[in-house]
C-alpha cells in the first residue's frame, strides 16, 4: 500500500502543534519544517517523534514545497499547525490511497471553529483545500497569499471535513485580517490591479450580502452576522490598502 507523509510548516505554533501532530499520528511519517520558533514548537514536535527540519522563512509556497520534497513518500497530506485531521477523514485518506487512487490530488472541505461554534455558513465553508496530492504530479504555487496546490491531472474530492482552529477571538481575527490584506494588496498591485472609489463603495457591501444571505450566514445568528461583517471589512481594507499603494507610488 502506498505510504503517506503529513507535512507541517511552523513558526511559533506551540499553542497548536501538539494537537495537530496527534491528529496525524495515523500517517506513515510526519515532517515538520520550522522557520525559527522561539516558543518551544520544535521541542514539542521532537518529543512526539516528528522529523523536524529547520530553515529560514522563504514564504508559504517555498516552505510547503520544501517540506514535500524532503518527505519520504510521494503521497503528501499538507496540514497547517492550527488544523486537525479527525478520525473519519484519516480513514477516508488511507482508504483512497490504498486503492491506487485514480486522481493525482484531492480537495477536502474545511470547517472553522470560531465564536464558540463550528461555522458551516459564509465564506468560511466549505472552504475546499487541495491537501492530499501526489508530489510527482503537483506543487504549491502562488505568491504572497492564497497559495494552493496545482495538480497536473484530475482532482477528486474528499467527503469528510478538515477541522480548522484559525482564530482565538475577534482580536486575533482582526490581526490576521490586517496582515493578510497587506499581502493581498501588494500582490494585486504587482499584478497591475488598481482601486478607486467604486471598489471601496461597492465591493464591501457585496461581500457582506454574499456572506450573510447567499452563503447563509443569517442561519448562524450573531456569529454569522459578525463573520459576514468582518469579511466585508477585510474586503474594504484590501482595496483601501491597494489604493494607498498606488497613491504612494504615483500610479493613482
Amino acid at each position: 500500500m502506498p505510504k503517506i507523509s503529513v507535512t507541517i510548516i511552523t513558526l511559533n505554533e506551540a499553542e497548536h502543534v501538539a494537537a495537530s501532530i496527534d491528529s496525524a499520528a495515523w500517517a506513515d511519517e510526519i515532517v515538520l519544517v520550522d522557520s525559527g520558533s522561539s516558543d518551544g514548537t520544535v521541542d514539542i514536535a521532537r518529543a512526539k517523534g516528528v522529523r523536524v527540519l529547520c530553515r529560514d522563512w522563504s514564504g508559504y509556497v517555498d516552505q510547503k514545497n520544501f517540506a514535500a520534497e524532503r518527505a519520504s513518500h510521494d503521497w503528501i497530506f499538507s496540514l497547517d499547525a492550527d488544523e486537525r485531521i479527525p478520525p473519519a477523514l484519516a480513514a477516508e485518506i488511507r482508504a483512497i490511497v490504498a486503492d491506487e487512487p485514480p486522481m493525482r490530488g484531492y480537495r477536502v472541505p474545511r470547517v472553522t471553529y470560531h465564536l464558540g461554534r463550528w461555522i458551516r455558513t459564509t465564506d468560511f465553508y466549505p472552504d475546499y483545500q487541495t491537501r492530499l496530492y501526489n508530489r510527482r504530479r503537483a506543487r504549491w504555487r502562488g505568491k504572497y497569499v492564497h497559495e494552493s496546490v496545482t495538480v497536473d491531472g484530475p482532482v477528486g474530492q474528499l467527503r469528510h471535513e478538515l477541522e480548522h482552529y484559525s482564530f482565538r477571538d475577534i482580536r486575533d481575527q482582526l490581526d490576521r485580517i490586517n496582515h493578510y490584506t497587506t499581502l493581498a494588496a501588494r500582490q494585486m498591485h504587482e499584478a497591475g490591479r488598481r482601486a478607486g472609489v467604486f471598489d471601496l463603495i461597492a465591493h464591501p457591501p457585496a461581500a457582506f450580502c454574499r456572506n450573510y444571505i447567499l452563503r447563509r450566514g443569517i442561519l448562524d445568528g450573531t456569529a454569522g452576522f459578525t463573520i459576514s461583517a468582518m469579511n466585508a471589512y477585510s474586503v474594504f481594507l484590501k482595496f483601501a490598502k491597494l489604493w494607498e499603494l498606488q497613491k504612494n507610488r504615483g500610479s493613482a
